[in-house]
């Protein structure tokens, strides 16, 4: 059974710094997905080749081909899970059935709730350990209390509110 805890993290100023890239490298491959999301939807309708739509393995592979150098250095599963979002928030759009199914936008650096996601995270000794880029190294990062249900951390949520920064650790419980 999937189950979720939200903790308060309380990182250095290293990894406060770090963070902030995490939001900003997650804002910047949404735009860009988007961008090469919209440009090979028109062109399928354009030539009206079904072959062409999008998807987020083609926007994938667009992004790592148009890698710039300073990208390396982030976290490659930002930019997975991006797509796969984008692929989500298409979904929903073309869905009627869903609520506010909205056409995706871009992000804004003024009006943007910092967040990204990461799937290769890991809880040791009552502190919280990000997957790092290459030639990066990210330290553990103190969390506020240990997770109420025990099992694999699936995913980590890292979002910033008015009063810190909180993790929603995805955890898959054992049994029910």
């Amino acid at each position: 059974m999937i189950k979720t805890h939200q903790v308060k993290l309380y990182p250095n100023r290293t990894m406060t710094k770090v963070i902030n890239d995490l939001f900003n490298y997650r804002r910047y491959i949404w735009n860009q997905a988007l961008s090469i999301w919209n440009d090979m939807y028109d062109d399928s309708i354009i030539m009206g080749n079904k072959k062409l739509q999008p998807n987020r393995f083609k926007v994938k592979k667009e992004l790592t081909a148009n890698k710039a150098d300073w990208q390396y250095t982030m976290s490659s599963h930002i930019l997975n899970l991006v797509s796969s979002d984008l692929e989500k928030a298409w979904k929903n759009f073309w869905n009627p059935n869903m609520p506010d199914n909205n056409k995706p936008k871009f992000k804004s650096k003024k009006n943007y709730k910092p967040t990204f996601t990461m799937d290769r995270a890991r809880i040791v000794n009552g502190k919280l350990i990000l997957e790092a880029g290459q030639g990066i190294k990210y330290y553990p990062i103190r969390i506020s209390q240990q997770p109420r249900f025990s099992g694999e951390l699936k995913q980590v949520t890292v979002t910033e509110n008015a009063d810190g920064i909180y993790a929603s650790l995805v955890i898959d419980t054992p049994g029910e």
